[in-house]
């Protein structure tokens, strides 16, 4: 027979973050929301860049030697990262959305592919840039 105690019952608790064991496609799901947030950044120095560049050659030149600092290079390198990142996410999406890569292994490699390719995609863009950036000179 079911419990007719009088009262509130205790409330079962929700497992809390600290109770989870972290995996690759915990990491990815946080990160994806986390480069989202950070493209708005991304977008931000881009109309800083647009602004600067109709602004004259003085504001111009300001903002890009912003940009080409040290401190500027790696926000850009992180940018670059989180816009990488994201679209690997949204194309796994998309796969979830046929129904495919639910499995525990196929949505763990998915991830791992996701985040290898974000860093590979920005290192290969910044080195692209540089040569180019060079052979302009």
């Amino acid at each position: 027979m079911a419990d007719a105690s009088p009262g509130l019952r205790e409330r079962p608790l929700s497992p809390h973050v600290q109770v989870w064991r972290w995996h690759v496609t915990m990491a990815a799901s946080i990160f994806n929301r986390v480069t989202g947030v950070g493209l708005y950044v991304g977008w931000l120095i881009l109309a800083g860049w647009a602004l600067a560049l109709a602004s004259g050659p003085d504001a111009y030149g300001a903002y890009s030697s912003v940009l080409t600092s040290i401190p500027g290079q790696i926000v850009l390198f992180g940018v670059a990262v989180a816009l990488f990142f994201h679209l690997a996410a949204g194309v796994r999406h998309l796969f979830w959305d046929s129904g495919k890569g639910f499995m525990p292994r196929t949505a763990g490699a998915s991830a791992i592919v996701a985040f290898v390719f974000a860093i590979v995609a920005a290192i290969v863009l910044f080195v692209i840039a540089h040569i180019s950036q060079g052979s302009a000179s």
